[in-house]
Formats: C-alpha cells, sequence, structure tokens
C-alpha cells in the first residue's frame, strides 16, 4: 500500500513539473483545403527510400515539396514496412478504393522513363490520371535505424523518418502532407516525453513501433479519413 501511494505521488510530482509544457512529437501535418476533400480512387506509389551512399547524416529535399530534411543509410525493404503500414492504417479508416503500390509500380516506372526531367508531382498527375484516380500518394523514408538492445534496456534506441504527400490528380495540387521524425529518448534526456514513455509501458521500442505510433498521428489529419 505504501509503494503504491509512493509511485502515485511521484507521478502527480512530474504530472505538475511538466504540465504547461510543449511536447515535441516530431510530427507535422499540412492540409492544403478546408478539410472537406473526399477521394474515392487512391492510387499508392510505393514507397521511396532516400539514403546517402556512405551511409552519414545527410541533409536532403524532399523531391515533392522541396523541405530539407536529415536522412541516413537504411536498410533494405525498410520503404515497404512504412508502406505496409500506411496502406493497413488508411484501409481500416475508411471506405475507399486503393490502387495498391504493386499494381502502381509499373505504370510510375513506364512514365517516369518516358518523361525526363519532368517534375515530380506532373508525373504523379499523369499516373492518376492513367489509373482513373482522383487522389494519388507518394511516400519517402529518410532514416529507419532498428534498436541496438532489449525492451528495457537499449545501448542505442530506434530512429524513424518519413515524409507522405497527397497529390489531387485534376490538378498536381499539394492537398496533404504528414511526416514523422522521432528518436526514441529516455526519461533521463527528456522529460517531456514522460506520457509517451509510458504509453509503451517504460520500454525501449522497435523501429516498427515506432513507424506504426508516427503513422497513427500523422493520418489523423488525412482529408476525409474518419473510423468508422
Amino acid at each position: 500500500m505504501i509503494n503504491r501511494v509512493s509511485h502515485l505521488f511521484l507521478f502527480s510530482f512530474i504530472i505538475i513539473i511538466v504540465s504547461g509544457c510543449h511536447y515535441a512529437s516530431g510530427v507535422s501535418t499540412t492540409l492544403k483545403d478546408d478539410g472537406t476533400v473526399v477521394f474515392n480512387r487512391l492510387a499508392v506509389v510505393p514507397f521511396q527510400r532516400i539514403s546517402p551512399e556512405d551511409g552519414a547524416f545527410k541533409t536532403v529535399r524532399c523531391p515533392v515539396c522541396g523541405v530539407l530534411i536529415t536522412a541516413e543509410k537504411i536498410p533494405q525493404d525498410a520503404e515497404k514496412i512504412v508502406e505496409d503500414v500506411f496502406i493497413e492504417r488508411l484501409k481500416g479508416g475508411k471506405e475507399l478504393t486503393i490502387i495498391p503500390p504493386d499494381r502502381t509500380g509499373g505504370i510510375y516506372e513506364r512514365v517516369t522513363s518516358g518523361l525526363f526531367k519532368t517534375e515530380i508531382r506532373e508525373v504523379l498527375k499523369n499516373v492518376g490520371q492513367e489509373l482513373e484516380a482522383d487522389g494519388i500518394v507518394m511516400g519517402y523514408v529518410y532514416r529507419y535505424r532498428e534498436r541496438k538492445g532489449y525492451s528495457y534496456s537499449a545501448e542505442k534506441p530506434a530512429s524513424v523518418a518519413f515524409a507522405i504527400h497527397l497529390i489531387r490528380v485534376n490538378d498536381g495540387a499539394i492537398i496533404w502532407r504528414g511526416s514523422f521524425d522521432k528518436t526514441q529518448t529516455s526519461l533521463m534526456e527528456d522529460i517531456l516525453q514522460i506520457f509517451s514513455f509510458y504509453k509503451k509501458g517504460g520500454r525501449w521500442v522497435t523501429a516498427k513501433e515506432l513507424t506504426e505510433e508516427g503513422m497513427e498521428e500523422v493520418l489523423k489529419k488525412f482529408p476525409g479519413l474518419r473510423k468508422n
């Protein structure tokens, strides 16, 4: 009983300390319409990874929107993991026809090779029109570092960075952009992460778990996406 009271007191004290502080989650979303846009046919281009060849940290520019992001060399197929998490979350959120990456990919490659040095949004617009989609999604993975160690004792934490864009096919406009960039830290390093850390059971998560956390957050403002 005494231990429970002590833990409750400690937790209440920490809550008082951090109340009013901003929690930097590494999540950013931009919605460029009034929120009423609804897509019925959505094409998903295979997610791509942007990774420095030498494995060092490097600032790269997003091919779609031009935002600068810090990237590092990532493992093979990391982009497929992020892509799968995105599609899984999207399917669970609303009823719409999703044209999957395995169908979109071939058309994207053909259109890209036929439009040399064409702006990426124009390429996506053409791919979407050929697929008779009203929206098309393009995602990039910039960092996917796996946790080194165990769930309760990590030598190196997981770190994930990705960005997803939704393009309206009829005019090539970027309707929505969601990005996630986070490296898990301990409470000793960042007391502001107390809620996130306890939500995970006070343990060190894997890169996929960190991806799932980020995807859940960025899709909260996806146009027309509502839980059934």
